[in-house]
């Protein structure tokens, strides 16, 4: 897929993942009833999450590399080259910034009473580190199955997924567990507040230190892959 189909796609995507989200808490709490109190209902709801997540797996390969994270597709851009890098920045991260936007703008005007989004519940500096090292763990284990088992698509997804949701949980109550700053955009821009100092450093500053320091500790502990290997794993993939 080209470079233009690449950007639609992350937009479309970053859409969609808001979207998916919104939908997976009114299917629970809104459809079968269960209170935001109850165990029940945040077990059927993390099991839906960990479905979306393998949904949208499948639709970034069938996009050939879609994504609706900036720190993902900060993490390979990284690892691409600097071309890859600059396109990363000045475009891809924008276009899934835009989807999550619109996605956010569209959700509020068809549910007005729809929830606000994560919101930071502790220090700047606290929430800060808190999305860093969510972030960090989540790009290192990304990475490692990325090197350790590329070709199984169901095994990555589930891991992943798993992975996703336990840092997630974790970090909710502090400032939401995001580790997606595009999505968090989207609904801070919707409150007027994108450019707070707050927002800028605990969902942008912290999560994209934390990535590039991520790839930079992965590439020093484990030696990039040689030609010869590249090859079996891209027949695997």
């Amino acid at each position: 897929m080209g470079r233009i189909g690449i950007v639609v796609s992350d937009l479309v995507l970053s859409f969609m993942w808001i979207w998916a989200g919104v939908l997976v808490n009114i299917l629970v709490h809104g459809v079968l009833g269960f209170s935001r109190k109850d165990t029940t209902g945040d077990i059927v709801r993390y099991l839906f999450s960990v479905i979306s997540m393998f949904v949208f797996a499948f639709l970034q390969k069938l996009t050939k590399g879609g994504l609706y994270n900036p720190l993902t597709a900060l993490a390979s851009g990284v690892t691409g080259g600097f071309g890859s890098f600059i396109f990363t920045v000045l475009v891809r991260i924008p276009a899934e910034v835009l989807g999550s936007i619109l996605a956010v703008k569209h959700i509020i005007h068809t549910f007005p009473e729809i929830g606000k989004g994560p919101r930071l519940n502790v220090a700047i500096h606290h929430g800060a580190l808190t999305e860093g090292i969510l972030t960090f763990f989540i790009v290192m284990l990304s990475l490692g199955l990325a090197r350790k088992i590329p070709g199984s698509f169901f095994m990555k997804t589930w891991i992943g997924s798993i992975a996703k949701l336990t840092l997630h949980v974790l970090g909710a109550d502090l400032t939401g567990g995001c580790m997606n700053p595009a999505a968090v955009m989207g609904w801070a821009y919707a409150r007027g507040e994108h450019i707070t100092k707050e927002h800028l450093l605990v969902y942008w500053l912290g999560p994209v230190k934390a990535t590039l320091l991520a790839v930079w500790f992965f590439n020093v502990v484990f030696k990039p892959l040689t030609e010869e290997q590249e090859k079996p794993k891209a027949k695997s993939e």
